[in-house]
């Protein structure tokens, strides 16, 4: 179980790093445009708000890679329920603030992840 909850933090800190990728250097794109649904106008308007998004997005991806490789194992368990914690808080808001999708993109996987890491 302990090994399952790994490989589930990590997708979801990969998840996370791909987020980054999107806001931060496809916001403006033809693959950004297209998975965000956004005109190109749109996009150059707001494209430091989502840098800057994007850019948080990579924090909690970091911090679930530190719990991942810490050498501590009741460390590394905290910081990976700590983080998941977070995922799964930015996931609601985005749910609740912007598109119920973020609902089923970031925070399940991570509430499932975290349950796993309890588990395990």
């Amino acid at each position: 179980m302990h090994i399952v909850g790994n490989i589930l933090v990590a997708l979801v800190a990969a998840l996370h790093v791909y987020f980054l990728v999107l806001e931060m250097f496809l916001w403006t794109r033809p693959y950004g445009l297209k998975t965000f649904g956004n005109t190109l106008q749109k996009a150059q308007d707001s494209a430091v708000l989502a840098a800057n998004q994007g850019l948080y997005n990579g924090f909690l991806a970091a911090g679930l890679i530190w719990g991942l490789l810490h050498a501590a194992p009741a460390f590394a368990f905290q910081l990976k329920v700590f983080f998941l914690l977070c995922v799964i808080a930015a996931g609601l808001y985005g749910a609740y603030s912007v598109s119920r999708k973020i609902l089923f993109v970031q925070a399940v996987p991570a509430a499932i992840a975290l349950i796993v890491v309890w588990l395990g």
